[in-house]
């Protein structure tokens, strides 16, 4: 089951499980879409992976398959990967 982390590790915006705005690497590096885009041009930089938009977990499945709480943030900021 996906983590659904709660936040970019980049900017550290919130994305919660049901935000269509988070992209995510095999790994589950968490990101949003704008990061990813604009910033990291589609790759992970903690892997070299691909990032790909995170599916949305329903409001009424989170009671039983919660969300990570746990925040990932690299205040230097991302790079693209090399």
């Amino acid at each position: 089951m996906l983590q659904m982390r709660p936040s970019c590790e980049c900017c550290d915006r919130e994305l919660p499980p049901e935000s269509k705005g988070a992209c995510i690497c095999s790994f589950e590096c968490t990101f949003c879409e704008s990061c990813a885009t604009a910033v990291l041009g589609g790759i992970c930089p903690n892997c070299g992976g691909e990032l790909l938009a995170r599916p949305a977990r329903p409001i009424e499945k989170l009671a039983n398959n919660p969300a990570s709480t746990q925040r990932v943030y690299k205040p230097s900021g991302c790079v693209q990967a090399a």
